[in-house]
């Protein structure tokens, strides 16, 4: 079964942008999704894409080691849009000539449109210019045969081509990000203009064509669903449930690696609220051990995820005849997971990387292709109450990659009564719903500090919280002084080991939201 009968396809070359590219064209209610740009032409082929789009990236095409696609997926006939290197690269293997620019752009640019046809139609037609983003060193110097200029800049002669014939065209700025004032319009006209793709893919039409996959993929088997609490479990376990009732078993694992009292709330709200079969089990002492002594991130992560497989195995032994395993999988997980290029991945999620090569039960992630924001839109399309859908995010992990370096129940309590003032006051304040994600990060080092006239030395807590649409990217949130000073009182003078609160005011990237 073809789930999505019209996509555009993104081959990414290694921008940090490239994500917002897809969210930019599902925005238009059009499935796009992303894969690297080595991908085969059989692969290809195989997708049937009703568009290509292929992103930016840091290299420069005529470098020895410029990642490059095979060329003959521009004789596919499919609509082709290339950004910035992705533009370098078709012009260079059609027979065009990229060099280093005397001049670099990076930042704002004026466009000056000469053709609005095509990827600029519905613009002015009088000389008006456009603010658009640039950020490249190199420039077109040659066209090949066929195309012709639509767009210049100051330094960009070719800053915007089109071939005559063939549905290719290409961009030297960037049209993903919000800087680019007539982004949306660009990539509207290439969806719509060029691609003739419909804005059908919407979250109703994801139920109702993932609830009939579901259903022919499980048939008469049982599956068991790895319930957190979360929004993504929560979600999966709706839609799985909606497409085979009885024959689904959630499973909550105690970890020991959960908020203050979470557990407890979770197991409540499902018992109360949800017509959900949900089985308990306590594993704290178990992960405890599985921990015991590690320091690693990478280790850690995966020591948990083969924890959560390893139980849910045992689990579904008990129950008998389960064939298949739910989780909570998001695309932003399999895309930090996957390296580029032969490089490391950004961390390996413990539900993606973390996961054993040999598996007795087999994998069903309903929401492997969606965006957070996404999976919001889909639980309250599935009738999940507000306070499922709008919780903010919390690791498979949990605490365990909140505390840097090694893991035990003092650091455990230490971090819980330090997360819980932070969400006390965010709630208090209003903010909670304003942000991503606010929690607390403790610290494995130790600094002097003065308590009662006496010397202290003692563990250090970072406040973590950010502002993001997808977790891609994120910005640090600009907190009022007022309750960054309340959590900070707080946390110093209620939770006993701490005697410094700090704030991280770093972004992503280049850093990532969570610590480890």
């Amino acid at each position: 079964m073809n789930i999505h009968d019209e996509k555009i396809i993104i081959l990414d070359f290694g921008s940090q942008t490239t994500q917002l590219i897809a969210r930019r064209i599902r925005e238009q209610k059009v499935y796009s999704e992303i894969h690297p740009f080595s991908i085969s032409i059989e692969k290809i082929k195989k997708m049937n894409p009703t568009g290509i789009v292929l992103s930016g990236g840091p290299c420069s095409v005529y470098a020895t080691d410029a990642p490059h696609s095979n060329p003959e997926l521009l004789e596919l006939g499919i609509p082709v849009l290339g950004i910035c290197y992705g533009a370098h690269l078709m012009i260079q293997q059609l027979g065009g000539i990229v060099e280093q620019s005397l001049k670099h752009e990076f930042g704002k640019a004026s466009l000056l449109v000469n053709f609005t046809e095509g990827l600029f139609a519905g613009l002015p037609t009088d000389g008006a210019e456009h603010q658009v983003w640039m950020s490249h060193g190199d420039r077109i110097e040659r066209i090949p045969e066929g195309f012709e200029a639509t767009a210049s800049s100051d330094n960009s002669p070719y800053a915007a081509l089109r071939h005559k014939d063939k549905p290719f065209v290409a961009v030297q700025f960037h049209p993903e990000v919000a800087h680019t004032l007539i982004g949306t319009d660009v990539l509207r006209n290439f969806i719509f203009g060029i691609c003739h793709c419909r804005p059908n893919w919407t979250m109703h039409s994801f139920i109702e064509k993932h609830t009939e996959a579901i259903r022919q993929r499980i048939g008469e088997d049982k599956v068991i669903c790895a319930l957190s609490g979360g929004v993504d479990s929560s979600v999966v376990a709706a839609i799985i449930h909606r497409a085979v009732g009885d024959q689904l078993t959630c499973i909550y694992v105690n970890n020991g690696l959960m908020r203050s009292g979470e557990s407890e709330s979770i197991l409540r709200f499902f018992k109360e609220k949800s017509k959900l079969n949900v089985i308990d089990v306590d594993a704290v002492e178990f992960f405890l051990q599985e921990l015991k002594g590690i320091k690693d991130p990478e280790v850690k992560r995966k020591r948990i995820g083969l924890g959560f497989i390893k139980i849910f195995e045992e689990e579904a032994g008990k129950i008998g005849g389960v064939k298949y395993l739910a989780q909570g999988t998001l695309y932003p997980d399999v895309i930090e997971s996957v390296s580029f290029r032969g490089e490391a991945p950004i961390k390996s999620h413990h539900n993606v990387g973390g996961l054993p090569e040999v598996m007795k039960l087999e994998l069903i992630e309903p929401l492997r292709e969606l965006f957070k924001d996404e999976v919001r839109e889909l639980g309250l399309e599935l009738g999940l109450p507000e306070e499922a859908v709008y919780r903010q995010p919390f690791p498979g992990p949990g605490l365990g990659i909140r505390i840097m370096g090694e893991v035990t129940d003092e650091r455990l309590r230490i971090l819980r009564e330090s997360d819980l003032i932070v969400l006390d006051e965010m709630r208090k304040a209003g903010w909670y719903r304003k942000v991503w994600q606010s929690f607390a990060v403790l610290l494995p080092i130790q600094t002097v500090g003065v308590m009662g006239d006496g010397r202290t030395y003692e563990y250090v807590i970072a406040l973590r919280c950010v502002d993001s649409r997808d977790a891609m990217t994120a910005d640090w949130t600009k907190l009022p002084y007022e309750i960054l000073g309340m959590i900070s009182g707080r946390i110093i003078n209620e939770v006993r080991g701490v005697n410094r609160v700090v704030y991280d005011i770093s972004s992503k990237p280049p850093a990532t939201i969570e610590w480890e």
